[in-house]
């Protein structure tokens, strides 16, 4: 999905889909900073909007949220 050139591109996350906000080709994982394909993006949380590489990187946002609770 070659929209943005290199560019970041601007998702809402939603149960089990993604909208496409502003074109890019990736998005960047809000635990490690690693850019994500948008056709490899398979981990995300709805409530945080926030993208993640792998599952070890949706647990342990997942620990960080809890622990703010």
């Amino acid at each position: 999905m070659l929209m943005g050139r290199g560019r970041e591109a601007r998702l809402h996350y939603l149960a089990g889909t993604f909208r496409l906000l502003a074109a890019g080709d990736f998005v960047r994982c809000a635990e490690t900073q690693a850019a994500i394909p948008l056709d490899e993006l398979r981990y995300w949380s709805v409530d945080r909007q926030e993208a993640y590489v792998d599952a070890a990187a949706a647990s342990a946002a997942e620990r960080r949220a809890a622990t703010r609770r």
